[in-house]
């Protein structure tokens, strides 16, 4: 059958443009452009620790809302998570005595080509979540395991040459503890406290991508600017500070980095994030030779962001307009889930956190209950209606499928597509499930040949 002229895109997790202040930043842009004293400083190449300002005014906003009492010194400005994400493994990894990646699944799926490209190709390892994130129990019977294993043929030699202002790790752990992208799940205070025991125990450094905490709202009453502890928990980075140096990391770098970003608060364009950790950790990453090199990341940016976060713009802007219309599309998607695909057995996560009213992020992970993959599914929806979903085999994690896979799940966005387009995909999602049913032979054939 033809397919319909207007594509709706569920796989895109861009926001939308009303997400995006717009209008904050330009202004914010004039002002920061009118003083020589502050732009002159800020279009040189500037500290490796990025824009001062911007640092200062990041450990004011984040340490109000997490309730912990930071120091700049634990934060470095960053070109963004993704970037981010490459100078830590450039820093604190190396292909010969890193022996592992632990990445939750299902996972972000654009991280595992990170990994891949710095080397650890064949070596990325699935870890299980279940309701309340990371299962704990199951990645220890894992780890032990591979230590077992590994213990007769690891290479002991580093193949970098060693630095005075790094640490190398045994393990790398990659997770999204909140609202975790693609599941929705939010991990809980207990599995947190439980992984960063577990990564000082085997000398893992625990990458944590927080870039949706402060988009959470409740589920069943309004967003107000008010956000109860279930929307502070704190970040992994925190409760590895809070138990204090190990005995075998004298230097102090820690086993817990949080990687934050601007793209999902004040838009993708800004190219601008941070990273926090221990002020050795900080200062490893802030002297990568691609910094020390080109200078400190997004210098105009980190200017007007560090404005529109000083006079309070940035936190109004996140609770009267952003996270009320986050809460507002999911709401949409979820009652149009229920309507035209819960009678066909879709089921979907109502809450992030275990026990709580409560949601955040850009995702929903359905449950599809169908006799074909949802890749199949995917590849007739794009074929037939013009719509692009996110497959459960997208999300695995790359070399070690086998362990845990999820052909039977898909991940939606809910913040690109118009609240009306929203409405009408999930309609013809659901159409194309029901007619998949019930023409069920003629569709298995279908899949025999693509698969032949």
């Amino acid at each position: 059958m033809p397919s319909p002229s207007k594509q709706i895109n569920f796989l895109r997790g861009w926001p939308t443009p009303a997400l995006l202040p717009t209008a904050l930043l330009s202004a914010a842009c004039q002002r920061v452009l009118v003083d020589p004293d502050e732009y002159t400083e800020m279009q040189e190449y500037g500290s490796c620790h990025g824009l001062t300002r911007l640092r200062d005014g990041l450990a004011h906003w984040l340490g109000c809302h997490y309730k912990v009492n930071l120091d700049p010194e634990r934060i470095c400005i960053t070109g963004g998570a993704s970037q981010n994400l490459v100078c830590i493994l450039q820093c604190f990894s190396d292909v010969n005595y890193t022996r592992a990646v632990w990445v939750v699944a299902p996972c972000y799926h654009l991280a595992c080509g990170i990994f891949e490209d710095s080397g650890f190709a064949g070596r990325l390892h699935a870890v299980p979540e279940d309701d309340e994130g990371l299962d704990l129990d199951a990645f220890e019977r894992k780890l032990s395991e591979f230590e077992r294993k590994d213990k007769n043929e690891r290479k002991q030699e580093p193949f970098k040459l060693p630095a005075a202002g790094r640490k190398l790790y045994r393990h790398l752990i990659y997770t999204v503890p909140t609202c975790s992208n693609p599941s929705g799940v939010t991990m809980s205070l207990e599995r947190r406290e439980g992984l960063v025991k577990l990564a000082r125990r085997h000398d893992a450094l625990i990458i944590s991508d927080d870039v949706y905490d402060l988009l959470q709202w409740p589920t069943n009453s309004p967003v107000t600017s008010d956000r109860p502890p279930e929307m502070r928990l704190p970040r992994l980075c925190d409760i590895d500070r809070s138990l204090g140096y190990c005995d075998d990391d004298p230097r102090g770098f820690g086993h817990a980095v949080s990687n934050g970003s601007f793209s999902k608060i004040a838009g993708p364009s800004v190219r601008t994030g941070w990273a926090e950790g221990t002020p050795a950790f900080i200062a490893g990453i802030a002297h990568a030779a691609s910094t020390r090199s080109g200078g400190a990341p997004s210098q105009l940016c980190a200017a007007m962001l560090a404005d529109i976060i000083e006079s309070g713009q940035l936190q109004r802007f996140l609770d009267e307009r952003v996270r009320p219309t986050l809460q507002r599309r999911h709401k949409l998607m979820m009652d149009v889930i229920a309507r035209h695909l819960g009678p066909l057995g879709v089921k979907g996560r109502v809450a992030s956190l275990q026990g709580y009213e409560v949601y955040g992020g850009y995702f929903v992970w359905l449950d599809l209950n169908s006799t074909f993959s949802t890749k199949f599914i995917a590849d007739i929806l794009r074929s037939e209606e013009n719509i692009i979903i996110g497959h459960g085999d997208m999300f695995t994690v790359h070399g070690d499928e086998r362990s845990a896979g999820f052909s039977n799940s898909v991940r939606l966005s809910f913040t690109w597509e118009s609240e009306e387009d929203i409405i009408d995909g999930i309609k013809r999602v659901g159409q194309t499930i029901l007619r998949m049913q019930q023409r069920k032979e003629y569709y298995l054939e279908l899949a025999a040949r693509n698969v032949g």
